[in-house]
C-alpha cells in the first residue's frame, strides 16, 4: 500500500483539507497505515502536480486559509488501477520477534517485563477497536462500503486478538521453570 493511495481513498471518502486529512489519518486510516502530517502535506502536492487531485475554489479568500481538495477522474482512475492489482501478502517484520530470537542467545534480561508492556498495549488497543465496532457498525452494515470498512476493522481486532493470546503464552512459557 501507498501513501499517495491512503490518501486518494480519503478524499474520496470526504474532500477534505490537509489538516482534516491527518485527524483523519490518526482516527482511521493510522491504524493500519501510518504517516506522519509532513508526508501527507507532501503528497497532497505532488498529487495535486499529477493532476489526481485539486484543491477546491475557496467560498470567499482569506488569508491563511486552509485548502480543501478533491479527487479528479485521473485520481479515481489511479486508484481503481491499484486496488485491481495483485499483491502478495507481506513477511512479518516485528522487532519484538526478533529480539526474543537474540534473547535466545544472549539470555533473556528484561524480556518478561517487555512481553508484558507488549500485551498491555495490544489489549488496550483491542479494547479501542471493539468500542469503534461497537459504536460504528451496530447494527452491522448492509452496503458493500460498510461492510468493507467493517471488514478491515474486523481485521484489527482479529490481530490485536491474536497478539494478546499469543504474548499471553509466551510470557506464560518465559515464566514457566
Amino acid at each position: 500500500m501507498s501513501l499517495p493511495h491512503a490518501i486518494l481513498t480519503a478524499l474520496l471518502e470526504k474532500p477534505s483539507s490537509g489538516l482534516e486529512l491527518t485527524r483523519r489519518f490518526d482516527r482511521s486510516i493510522g491504524y493500519f497505515w501510518s504517516s506522519t502530517h509532513q508526508q501527507i502535506y507532501r503528497e497532497l502536492g505532488k498529487l495535486e502536480q499529477a493532476g489526481q487531485i485539486r484543491a477546491l475554489p475557496a467560498a470567499a479568500p482569506a488569508r491563511g486559509q486552509k485548502k480543501e481538495y478533491e479527487v479528479l477522474p485521473p485520481g479515481r482512475e489511479e486508484l481503481a488501477a491499484w486496488v485491481a492489482l495483485p499483491e502478495d501478502p507481506r513477511p512479518v517484520r516485528d522487532p519484538l520477534l526478533l529480539r526474543m530470537r537474540a534473547a535466545a542467545v544472549v539470555g533473556v534480561n528484561g524480556m518478561g517485563a517487555e512481553l508484558r508492556r507488549h500485551l498491555a498495549l495490544h489489549e488496550s488497543q483491542l479494547e479501542e477497536y471493539r468500542g469503534i465496532e461497537e459504536r460504528d457498525f451496530t447494527p452491522a452494515p448492509t452496503t458493500d462500503e460498510g461492510r468493507l470498512r467493517h471488514l478491515v476493522l474486523r481485521g484489527g481486532i482479529d490481530l490485536e486478538t491474536f497478539w494478546t493470546g499469543w504474548l499471553t503464552r509466551a510470557i506464560g512459557e518465559l515464566d514457566a521453570p
